[in-house]
C-alpha cells in the first residue's frame, strides 16, 4: 500500500468538526495512525477536566483515518464508517496535548476492528477505544 500523507491530510482537511477541535494528523503507516490535539479551553468541561467528548472526537477521527487508508491509497474498497465504538476513560490529564495512536486488530472485506490508545504529552494513558468499522461497497 502506497501512502501519501499530504493527500490524506488534504482529504481530511474537509472534516470541519475535527478541524475546529484542532486535531492534527501527525503520522501514518499502514499499521498505525497518530493524531494529536492540543488541549484548549474549548476542550474543558465544567470541572476543568478534558471533556469526554473531546477525547472521543480525537479517538474517532484517528479511527476514521486509519480505517479508510485502503480506500484513500487507491484500492477500490469503498468508504469505511463507524458501526460501533466503545471507549473507556482511564485517567484525567494534567498535560497540554492528547495523542491518539491506532492499530488494526482485524480487517475483513466489510468489517474491521481498530484499537485507539489515547495518551497525553506526559506519557499517561488517558483512554482506550475499540472501533468497529463497516466498509460500504462502492456502487
Amino acid at each position: 500500500m502506497k501512502l501519501n500523507i499530504d493527500n490524506i491530510r488534504k482529504f481530511f482537511s474537509y472534516d470541519n468538526f475535527a478541524k475546529s477541535a484542532g486535531i492534527v494528523i501527525e503520522s501514518i503507516t499502514k499499521d498505525s495512525v497518530e493524531c494529536s490535539m492540543e488541549i484548549k479551553d474549548i476542550h474543558r468541561n465544567s470541572v476543568e477536566g478534558v471533556h469526554g467528548g473531546a477525547i472521543f472526537t480525537l479517538a474517532d477521527f484517528t479511527f476514521g483515518v486509519h480505517s479508510n487508508l485502503y480506500n484513500l491509497s487507491g484500492f477500490d474498497v469503498g468508504n469505511t464508517v463507524s458501526q460501533s465504538c466503545d471507549i473507556s476513560y482511564l485517567k484525567s490529564t494534567r498535560g497540554n496535548c492528547l495523542i491518539a495512536k491506532s492499530k488494526c486488530i482485524n480487517r475483513g472485506k466489510n468489517m474491521s476492528v481498530y484499537q485507539i490508545n489515547i495518551t497525553d504529552d506526559l506519557g499517561k494513558q488517558i483512554a482506550v477505544m475499540i472501533g468497529n468499522g463497516f466498509t460500504i461497497a462502492k456502487r
